[in-house]
């Protein structure tokens, strides 16, 4: 069955799959850094009582959730140019994964802060705190254990919607596995590599959330 499948061509395109998987790395770091502070000013507006704040965020939210990310990549790497805007491939594709999974960590951490018990706020109210205060001490610290592991599932489906990168041509992990199909006809080689790197990094952030859910419910039973 694997009589013409080529180990021998995959350990030669290794360097290239390497590098493919350090910049699938560090871009979806940057575009997970770049989720988390749209999401953020995103939760931030959509807990606001007037709709003057509410309404763009939560139409923004709707918008993203309901459209295909590879449609907002497009728009970003073929609609911006049309409009003036000219921006190189890695920044659009770290633009399109940022604002994409912005929206969904929105929620995700608008639900963590909404799952604080009401009588704790009040409590916070009455002992006098400020909005600031209330936030910094009494909601964030426990909206945070609430977050990370669902934020962590989060980073998972970024690396993979990451994949789509490469049809803009980015020299992710993805790309490298079409080029080897290309070079030398050899799609099997090709994308079982890419899936056995993609595998890689899945097992290593779900361990990485097993760790916080873990270390999350030690810290949550001694205190």
């Amino acid at each position: 069955m694997l009589e013409n499948f080529s180990f021998r061509t995959i350990v030669e395109y290794l360097p290239l799959f390497g590098q493919g998987l350090v910049t699938t790395v560090w871009l979806s770091a940057l575009s997970f850094v770049g989720a988390l502070i749209v999401g953020i000013v995103l939760c931030a507006m959509n807990l606001q009582r007037g709709w003057l704040f509410r309404a763009p965020a939560k139409a923004y939210i709707d918008a993203v959730r309901a459209t295909p990310l590879l449609a907002q990549l497009y728009f970003l790497y073929f609609g911006l140019p049309r409009l003036g805007f000219v921006l190189p491939e890695l920044v659009v594709g770290i633009l399109a994964l940022s604002l994409n999974s912005g929206a969904y960590i929105a929620e995700i951490i608008r639900a963590g802060i909404l799952s604080i018990p009401r009588g704790q706020v009040e409590a916070s109210v009455a002992s006098g705190m400020t909005y600031v205060q209330r936030m910094r001490l009494v909601v964030l610290p426990q909206a945070f254990k609430v977050t990370i592991p669902p934020l962590l599932g989060q980073a998972i489906v970024l690396v993979k919607d990451s994949a789509l990168l490469s049809l803009i041509s980015v020299s992710e992990l993805t790309r490298a596995g079409q080029l080897l199909a290309s070079d030398r006809f050899m799609p099997a080689e090709g994308f079982l590599t890419i899936a056995a790197f993609y595998l890689l990094l899945y097992y290593g952030l779900k361990g990485l959330a097993g760790l916080s859910s873990r270390w999350l419910g030690t810290a949550g039973a001694r205190t």
